[in-house]
């Protein structure tokens, strides 16, 4: 555990962090120091390691939050973790975590309250790491509400976190099942236009969530259990007249069912069931003058209990730094009303 001396006022000054074992203050480093370069441009600091010391010099808010974040990837490898970039992403994203807090578990012992409380989601292939506030809120509501909704830009890991989550009861036995679906809507090209069988011809649209379950499950694993019908990923339409028990069920691209669509998937919830719901209420791609499912389910659904509502922003977008900047110039350009 590192020592911080505390800052005092808000004259630019200067915080030593020393840390016992220089092996793992390389790791916290990262190659060519990428680590601290990534924390001193958030966080307009400049950071001097000297032996097993690091300085900090900066504005006080600033070198304190910055020997914060220092201090919890340090603890990380501690633990026996590795630090990644987005590993540092995380810490300077979320806030500050509690310095010290008992491990705790979660359903089936695969959630988990890591160091400061921060959440993570054991599957088969990965731990996953909620990297702002509002994904790890968003991850907590999925284990604590039958249904959840995820509303918010691209690149914010709602289907992403949800699939994990799915995948996470499904290896501890909460759930028998997954089945994930999404709205075939036409985004400029005709269904019937391309080659293939039915399958074939909708596979394109269900590619995103083929890819988050290659993420969390072995490739032989995954092939195996969509064989056995355990994982079904298949179009919005095929869910009609089911009941879906003991099931992980996610709608991805909600904003593109209908109203009809979305009343006909929720009331498909059965016995040991969850839902997530996830969307984007700015890519909507239904004709002209059709009701968004999506908007009619906010407009009904906020006030029932065991209905969660979480809402991400372009500041919780953590793809590429330049979709966040794309996002919010587009959400500037929006018409008023």
């Amino acid at each position: 555990m590192s020592l911080v001396q505390e800052p005092s006022g808000t004259a630019p000054q200067e915080t030593p962090l020393e840390f016992p074992d220089n092996r793992l203050l390389i790791d916290l480093c990262g190659p060519y120091d990428r680590n601290l370069t990534a924390v001193e441009t958030a966080l307009d600091v400049q950071i001097i390691r000297r032996g097993n010391a690091l300085s900090i010099f900066g504005e006080a808010d600033a070198s304190t939050r910055a020997a914060d974040v220092l201090n919890a990837l340090y603890l990380r490898l501690e633990a026996g973790k590795t630090v990644e970039e987005a590993d540092v992403d995380r810490e300077l994203r979320m806030e500050p975590a509690l310095p010290e807090v008992e491990p705790e578990t979660g359903p089936g012992d695969q959630l988990e309250m890591a160091v400061g409380n921060r959440i993570e989601i054991k599957t088969r292939k990965k731990l996953v790491e909620p990297r702002t506030d509002a994904q790890k809120a968003y991850v907590q509501s999925l284990f604590d509400n039958e249904m959840a909704f995820g509303i918010g830009p691209a690149g914010t890991g709602k289907t992403y976190l949800a699939v994990a989550v799915g995948v996470n009861m499904f290896i501890s036995g909460e759930v028998d099942r997954i089945i994930l679906c999404r709205p075939a809507v036409e985004a400029g090209e005709q269904l019937g236009f391309l080659p293939g069988t039915q399958e074939e011809k909708v596979d394109p649209y269900m590619q995103p969530l083929y890819d988050a379950l290659a993420d969390f499950l072995p490739g032989k694993q995954l092939a195996k259990l969509r064989e056995e019908k355990q994982i079904e990923i298949a179009p919005l339409a095929f869910m009609r007249g089911r009941t879906l028990s003991r099931a992980f069920v996610v709608l991805d691209e909600a904003q593109n069912a209908t109203q009809m669509q979305m009343k006909m998937f929720l009331t498909r919830l059965g016995e040991g069931s969850r839902m997530v719901i996830t969307g984007d209420r700015t890519q909507i791609d239904l004709p002209r003058g059709v009701t968004s499912g999506l908007a009619d389910a906010e407009r009904l659904l906020t006030t029932i209990p065991g209905i969660s509502f979480n809402y991400f922003t372009s500041k919780d977008v953590v793809r590429h730094p330049l979709v966040a900047a794309i996002i919010e110039a587009y959400e500037a350009d929006a018409p008023v009303g």
